[in-house]
C-alpha cells in the first residue's frame, strides 16, 4: 500500500516520548491520515492521566483507552506464574502486557476500517516483534507502521528536539529521559547513565525509582504477609479474599515499601544485542517466591524438575512475542495440569529487599513429618539396602568390568 493510499491509522499510545512525536510525524508523512490513538489500560495507573487531551491536541481524532488489566493478569501473567517462567532472572513485565496490547490494536483497527497500525518500538528491541506477531495473529492482512525504522531521527536526544519543534509537550527532560515501560506488574528503566555497565543506578535519586524505595530506604521493622493460593492461581492476601489484579496492586504496595523486587540485570535481547535495564517489580517477585514455596510440597519431583526445565522454554517464548502459539497452549496446559493441587496457604517475612519464607501449609501436601523426622517413624531404614543394591549395580558391574572381574 502507498503512503498516499493510508487514510486512516491505529497508533499503539502510551503518551510517551516515541508516541507523542509520530503522531504529527504520521501526519506529516503519510498525506495527513486520520489518527485513532488507542492506549491500553496495563495498570500504569497516572500515565493515563491527561492522555486523551494530549493526543487530540498533537492530532488524533480520538483516543481508546482499553482495559485490559485483568486479560493480562488471567491469560498471560497466572500461567507463567504457575510454570515459573523467568527470562535470566527477568520477570517479564513488558513482555506480558504486550500480546494482549497488540490483539487490541488488531481488534480495533478492524473496527474501524483502519488502512494500518502504528506503534513505537524501535529497531533494536524486542516490543517490535510482540507487537507485530500479535498483529500478524489477528488481522494478518494489516500493514504495520514503525516509524524507528523508516524516519531520519537517530536518538531520544533528536526525539525532543522534534517535539520541541512541533509544540508536542513532554513531562521528561533531557536529563530524566529513561526509557521506562510501566504496568501493573513492573516499571522498566533503560538508557542514560545505564547505558555504562560501569555505573551504579542512582536508586536512591529522587524520581528514578517510582514503585517504591531502595532496600536502604526501607523501613527497620519487617513485615509479614501470607498468601493464599488455589491451584496455582492467589486468591487472597492476608485472608482476604480478592482477584488476582487487586492482590498485585496491594503487593507492590507492600513490596515496594520494603524494597523488595529490585534487578540490575544485562539481558540477551532477541535481535542479538545485550542490554542493561533495571526493574522494578515488587508485588510479581513476592508471588513468584510464595508460590515457589507452595510448590516444594505439593508438586512431585518429577513433575516439578521438567516443569522447571520447560519455565525457560515457555519464558523465552514469552519474551519472543510468540504467545500466540499453539506452543504457548500445549505448555500453558501442562503448567494448568502440574498446579491442579498447588493450594494452600504461604507466610513470608519482608525485610530490606528481603523475602524470608515464614511458613506454609496445604489441604495436598506431600511432606510428611513422620517419614523425615530424626526421631522415631514408620520408616523402616532397612529398605534402603535393597534400594541401593539396585539402584548401584550398573555401576559395580561397570568397575567389575575394568577389573576384569565379571
Amino acid at each position: 500500500m502507498e503512503k498516499k493510499d493510508i487514510k486512516k491509522i491505529v497508533l499503539a499510545y502510551s503518551g510517551g516520548l516515541d508516541t507523542s512525536i509520530i503522531i504529527p510525524w504520521l501526519k506529516e508523512n503519510y498525506n495527513n491520515p486520520e489518527i485513532i490513538a488507542v492506549s491500553g489500560n496495563v495498570g500504569q495507573a497516572d500515565e493515563l492521566e491527561g492522555l486523551e487531551e494530549k493526543a487530540l491536541k498533537t492530532g488524533a481524532s480520538k483516543l481508546i483507552v482499553a482495559d485490559l488489566i485483568d486479560e493480562m493478569v488471567d491469560e498471560v501473567i497466572i500461567p507463567s506464574l504457575k510454570m515459573g517462567a523467568k527470562y535470566e532472572t527477568y520477570l517479564l513485565g513488558t513482555a506480558f502486557a504486550r500480546p494482549i496490547i497488540g490483539r487490541k490494536l488488531a481488534e480495533v483497527a478492524l473496527s474501524e476500517g483502519a488502512d494500518a497500525i502504528c506503534h513505537g518500538a524501535t529497531g533494536k528491541g524486542n516490543d517490535q516483534v510482540r507487537f507485530e506477531l500479535a498483529i500478524k495473529r489477528f488481522a494478518p492482512g494489516m500493514k504495520i507502521i514503525a516509524p524507528w525504522r523508516e524516519w531520519s531521527i537517530k536518538s531520544r536526544d533528536e526525539e525532543i528536539d522534534y517535539a520541541e519543534a512541533h509544540n508536542v509537550p513532554l513531562k521528561i527532560s533531557r536529563e530524566t529521559s529513561y526509557s521506562k515501560d510501566k504496568n501493573l506488574w513492573h516499571l522498566s528503566h533503560e538508557g542514560l547513565d545505564l547505558e555504562d555497565i560501569a555505573n551504579e543506578p542512582q536508586y536512591d535519586k529522587e524520581g528514578f525509582l517510582e514503585m517504591g524505595v531502595s532496600p536502604f530506604k526501607a523501613p527497620d521493622t519487617p513485615e509479614y504477609v501470607t498468601l493464599s493460593f488455589k491451584a496455582g492461581a492467589p486468591t487472597a492476601l492476608n485472608g482476604k479474599e480478592m482477584k488476582a489484579s487487586l492482590i498485585i496492586e496491594e503487593l507492590n504496595k507492600i513490596g515496594g515499601k520494603h524494597g523488595v523486587g529490585i534487578i540490575d540485570i544485562v539481558e540477551n535481547r532477541l535481535v542479538g544485542m545485550k542490554d542493561r535495564g533495571v526493574y522494578e517489580t515488587p508485588g510479581g517477585t513476592i508471588l513468584y517466591k510464595a508460590h515457589e514455596q507452595l510448590e516444594m510440597i505439593t508438586v512431585d519431583k518429577d513433575t516439578l524438575h521438567l516443569k522447571q526445565k520447560l519455565a525457560v522454554d515457555y519464558a523465552d517464548l514469552i519474551y519472543n512475542g510468540k504467545w500466540f502459539s499453539p506452543l504457548q497452549e500445549a505448555l500453558t496446559a501442562f503448567a494448568n495440569e502440574s498446579n491442579k493441587y498447588v493450594t494452600g496457604d504461604v507466610k513470608l517475612k519482608l525485610y530490606k529487599g528481603n523475602i524470608i519464607p515464614a511458613g506454609l501449609s496445604s489441604p495436598y501436601s506431600l511432606y510428611s513429618e513422620n517419614l523425615v523426622t530424626f526421631g522415631e517413624s514408620d520408616y523402616n531404614q532397612k529398605d534402603a539396602e535393597g534400594f541401593i543394591n539396585l539402584w548401584g549395580l550398573s555401576t559395580k558391574v561397570q568397575a567389575l568390568r575394568e577389573q576384569g572381574a565379571l
